[in-house]
């Protein structure tokens, strides 16, 4: 019986609870708590592999984005039965990839915003109201489907310190000037506990690639402004190969501030965002299957890397 459920919302609860669930069936498995939100609710991750080589993967930086989470937990459950039955994932032998690799998923950055676009936090409930507020003043974003944000606000995927400033010009220019659903950056980079503790993280571990997914276009994303990575565009091309999705350059409008901008910046190694499905967010999880499908090929690949 799989423990990952892919039919039904992934909550924060319940991805606590999945984790968990599969250290206790992959006791090589290991997880961490990076943070919890102003909210209390904890930002966990989950690893697999003991290799030299370290990855890390990330997934709902964005709310409504959270189908992104059951893709890493899967990825990671189907690797450790891999490894635990000698079968295969991706056609490659998951014992010898474990011993090259170690993967560091972060499957939820914005459990807090997640828990009120899949309706854990129900009306009349104070954070719910306070987020309704917010809302009241982008009314043309649907509440609560259309949120992207933190429960503060703050578009988490806005808040790194890599043309940050470009991005609060671009983005007051559209009216996004205070907190909201989406697309308000903050007051400063790296000004909330969910992206600073991921930064942090990333600097401690130092990997040689991360991937952040978020949803929708079936689109591959690997610059940020002129900096050239070494084998970067060659490793987007084979993402493109096993996914059957497009390799295109970061629109301007969105091209400053995220995760994987950071990455490419401070270390100078291959970062990418991945948008899975096609749709209006939040997407249903009748196209889970398929995304994940379509995404194991990403997740294998990018923890090999440049052969």
């Amino acid at each position: 019986m799989p423990i990952v459920r892919t039919d039904v919302p992934m909550t924060s609860a319940l991805c606590n609870e999945t984790i968990l669930r599969i250290l206790g069936a992959y006791p090589f498995c290991r997880s961490e708590l990076l943070t919890t939100t102003v909210f209390d609710r904890p930002i966990r991750t989950l690893v697999i592999g003991p290799g030299p080589r370290k990855v890390i993967y990330t997934a709902a930086h964005h709310a409504n984005e959270w189908i992104t989470t059951p893709v890493l937990l899967k990825f990671v459950e189907d690797f450790a039965e891999a490894i635990q039955n000698g079968g295969k994932i991706f056609g490659v032998d998951p014992g010898e990839l474990a011993r090259a690799v170690t993967i560091y998923t972060v499957p939820m950055v914005d459990p807090d915003g997640v828990d009120l676009v899949t309706g854990v936090i129900r009306p009349g409930q104070t954070q719910y109201e306070m987020a309704a507020e917010i809302g009241e003043n982008f009314p043309n974003i649907p509440f609560p489907d259309g949120w992207k944000a933190n429960l503060l606000g703050v578009d988490l995927n806005l808040n790194y310190p890599a043309g940050w400033l470009q991005a609060r010009e671009i983005k007051f220019s559209q009216g996004y000037t205070r907190p909201g659903p989406r697309d308000y950056v903050g007051r400063a980079p790296l000004g909330q506990l969910e992206s600073r503790a991921l930064a942090g993280f990333t600097e401690f571990l130092d990997p040689a690639l991360v991937l952040a997914y978020h949803s929708q276009g079936k689109l591959i994303f690997y610059q940020f402004q002129d900096i050239e990575v070494p084998g970067a565009q060659e490793l987007a091309d084979r993402f493109a190969q096993v996914s059957g999705y497009t390799v295109e350059e970061t629109p301007y409008a969105s091209g400053f501030a995220g995760y994987k901008d950071w990455f490419i910046q401070s270390f100078r190694r291959p970062g990418y965002t991945i948008e899975v499905g096609r749709g209006e967010n939040p997407l249903p999880l009748s196209q889970f299957d398929s995304i994940y499908r379509d995404n194991l090929g990403i997740l294998v690949t990018a923890a090999m890397g440049s052969p």
